[in-house]
């Protein structure tokens, strides 16, 4: 073989290899699965103040405090979990020029495993731009409906059939507040109203009005009003009171039952000023009757919202506080239901993370930091 022959040769094979070396290599984009869920993942609505546009909910294993994920909330999304645990719901709004254009509303609907979008579900343009706030939007105790609380300013809630993935209906509700589902009848829910009553509305199966019932006045709005935010063992639902009043209410049948307050501090402690404050103040564990919540001293008119200094522990039965923990500036509480439960509080002003044993013998385990930028809302697995 002749010297320019040989040489083309090693040219030819330099170039085929140096083509197979440059060929592009795609990387094949797929959706990840999360690990298994325990009752400990969390899932934190962000309302995102600084960019209200593109809110977020975080999602976070709440053993490891590892991150796992993130899912949009739109403008002023508000989240909750299907009963099953399978999809996540945002019921939110977006504008055709983001800020502004036209409106539309719509129920996101995600995968819990991948966090993947669904689909969604088209309602009235009127769903509540509010910070997020367990109420705001909850399904149904028998899975069948979804409920979202609108403002326009009017009340009024609309009706979402999750089964048939349409808009069902919607239930004015003048001078109420926040959805409470009942826990043994999904045709029915409650709402709190300005004038010191609870209202429990029955559904048709098509999800129109049926009937609606008001319990006896339980509370002075002036005077004592009580926080929306609320919490259950079975269809006893309790409220805590901007003084300290705790209020349970039997919402088993058409017609709420209202039970007597009894107050979380002691002489001393009022007189020190000691109150609940948050946004999402209070939690309860089930299976041991115990309530969290969490408290500030020196309160007075317009401190309902400050973070706690302590986290007081309550046996509901004996109606007796059992232990207090660090406060960890508060604004969110949520306890797991499991034998061997956690509490988890956000931190309203670094916007940390912190975990608590809420067994026995209450007590601080430890911190995640940076969860996310304005959180004020928390639903475990």
């Amino acid at each position: 073989m002749s010297r320019f022959i040989r040489v083309a040769v090693f040219a030819s094979a330099a170039c085929l290899a140096s083509a197979a070396f440059s060929e592009p290599r795609y990387e094949t984009l797929t959706v990840g699965r999360m690990p298994e869920p325990t009752p400990h993942r969390l899932y934190i609505s962000d309302i995102s103040i600084n960019h209200i546009v593109d809110g977020r909910l975080h999602v976070i294993d709440g053993d490891a405090l590892k991150y796992l994920g993130m899912i949009s909330t739109g403008y002023a999304g508000n989240a909750t979990l299907s009963l099953d645990r399978k999809e996540l719901y945002v019921a939110t709004t977006y504008y055709t020029r983001l800020s502004r254009g036209e409106r539309t509303d719509v129920v996101d609907i995600h995968d819990t495993q991948t966090l993947e979008h669904k689909g969604e579900i088209v309602i009235p343009a009127r769903h509540a731009q509010a910070l997020p706030y367990k109420g705001l939007a909850r399904p149904s105790s028998d899975g069948r409906w979804l409920f979202v609380q609108n403002a326009t300013p009017a009340s009024s809630v609309t009706v979402v059939d999750l089964k048939a993935r349409k808009f069902a209906a919607e239930i004015p509700t003048p001078g109420c507040w926040i959805v409470i589902p009942s826990q043994s009848d999904g045709s029915r829910f409650s709402t709190l109203c300005g004038d010191g009553t609870l209202q429990s509305i029955v559904l048709n199966d098509n999800g129109s009005l049926k009937s609606r019932a008001r319990s006896a006045r339980f509370f002075h709005p002036d005077e004592d009003p009580v926080f929306v935010q609320t919490d259950n063992i079975g269809e006893r639902h309790y409220f805590v009171s901007y003084k300290g009043q705790v209020h349970a209410a039997d919402l088993s049948g058409e017609e709420p039952k209202v039970e007597a307050p009894w107050l979380i501090a002691t002489g001393a402690e009022v007189r020190k000023g000691w109150r609940p404050g948050g946004y999402q103040l209070l939690a309860v564990h089930r299976k041991s009757g115990r309530l969290f919540v969490g408290v500030h001293a020196g309160g007075g008119e317009g401190s309902h919202k400050n973070p706690a200094q302590e986290i007081w522990v309550f046996d509901l039965e004996k109606k007796q506080r059992v232990a207090k923990l660090p406060g960890h500036n508060a604004i969110a509480l949520a306890v797991s239901q499991a034998d061997q439960p956690k509490l988890f509080a956000v931190d309203g002003m670094n916007m940390g993370l912190a975990v608590f044993d809420a067994g026995a013998k209450p007590r601080f385990l430890k911190r995640m930091e940076q969860i996310g930028e304005a959180a004020t809302l928390m639903e475990l697995h």
